[in-house]
């Protein structure tokens, strides 16, 4: 694969190769799953389930459809057929050396599935779009605006595809496939005007009851629609930090895309040269870093430890990333100018937190960069220096 841009998460899946029977990655359409498979496990006889055919005939028999050879597997589109998992499960029981590889599109099929039929047996991993760390080379990373409209899909980032035929391509099928397989959901009007509101409240607290006023709709179905979202990669909840872990999770969380060309679409931002003068330009920026630092972590095999921090006198500090006991604290600033006003959280945040903190850092986009002091000011195309 002469274009084949290298994912960081290779190490971690290989690694794991070596202690599973079953490599499990899921994550949202056309973040590059099949691809990273098909690079790591070239011998693996690959079966894809988007062939009717095939589908067919793992439902059918599925069996001798496992069984076509002693060789690794590659099964893809696994959410398609997960009454194989089980069958799977007593494959690799009787013997180990047999060897699966699943992809599937679905994080809520996939992952009840997966863990319900081959707990212990299966490394499971999570892949989202292109990381900057990974594009480096690859694209031009000087023009912010272009960055973040064009996002960070593979296909986009390999030039195999542009922006303004990508986004609407996606949701399209987004709306057709996964919402109407998920939620059997007749109102898709209502369901596209939810998507728009949620794009519009990138980096604010999550609400509900207020999302629910303005779709029409009861702050329950809003809760569903999110949970579907969520299921399908489209959206990722920052949960809040708190040293009391239950006071964590009842309060409200902060609402992200998967990547900030998806949300530009959804914001009806139809050029680069329109972010300049639109007043999300911002929070899109702060999207794109926060994404960064939940990629880094998946790309590792590790969940969690990705927050922000907000108290009750409106203390706020963009994102707190917990490794091995310690935090590293981070401002976003999308501005290219640097301002001594960006400092000002990160020189109090030892009083509001007692986790120790080993690291303090401005991302922003201008070109100065300086590690000398107790605070590192960082470009945001070195972000994953400080990650």
């Amino acid at each position: 694969m002469n274009d084949y841009i290298h994912r960081k998460i290779e190490e971690t899946i290989l690694e794991a190769s070596k202690y599973f029977s079953v490599i499990a990655v899921s994550g949202p359409r056309q973040s590059g799953k099949s691809t990273l498979l098909t690079q790591l496990f070239p011998l693996y006889e690959k079966y894809s389930l988007k062939d009717l055919n095939i589908l067919d005939y793992a439902k059918n028999d599925p069996i001798a459809f496992l069984n076509q050879t002693d060789e690794g597997m590659f099964i893809d589109e696994i959410q398609r057929c997960p009454q194989l998992l089980d069958y799977i499960q007593g494959i690799v029981d009787n013997n180990p050396k047999r060897h699966f590889a699943l992809s599937g599109s679905s994080n809520f099929e996939v992952m009840k599935n997966l863990s319900e039929s081959l707990a212990g047996r299966a490394g499971v991993f999570e892949l989202l779009p292109m990381s900057i760390q990974e594009v480096t080379g690859k694209v031009d990373l000087d023009n912010l605006n272009q960055i973040l409209y064009n996002g960070l899909y593979p296909s986009i980032c390999a030039k195999k595809n542009i922006a303004k035929f990508f986004y609407p391509s996606y949701v399209r099928t987004y709306l057709e496939k996964d919402v109407r397989d998920l939620l059997q959901m007749k109102d898709q009007i209502r369901f596209t005007k939810f998507l728009k509101l949620c794009a519009a409240r990138i980096g604010s607290l999550f609400n509900a009851s207020e999302l629910g006023a303005e779709v029409g709709v009861s702050s329950k179905t809003i809760s569903h629609w999110l949970s579907v979202l969520q299921a399908s990669y489209l959206i990722m909840l920052l949960p809040p930090y708190y040293e009391n872990i239950p006071k964590r999770l009842v309060k409200s969380p902060k609402l992200y895309f998967n990547d900030p060309g998806l949300a530009c679409y959804l914001l009806d931002i139809e050029t680069p040269q329109q972010l300049d003068r639109d007043k999300m330009r911002g929070a899109i920026f702060e999207n794109m870093i926060v994404m960064e630092a939940i990629k880094h972590r998946y790309n590792m095999g590790l969940e969690g430890g990705v927050f922000f921090y907000r108290d009750s006198n409106q203390n706020e500090v963009d994102l707190l990333i917990k490794q091995e006991g310690e935090l590293t604290a981070i401002e976003v600033k999308s501005s290219m100018t640097y301002s001594s006003s960006f400092e000002k959280t990160l020189t109090q945040i030892e009083g509001w937190i007692k986790t120790p903190i080993s690291k303090k850092a401005i991302v922003y986009s201008g070109d100065f960069e300086n590690s000398s002091g107790d605070i590192n000011l960082i470009n945001y195309r070195h972000i994953s220096s400080i990650l």
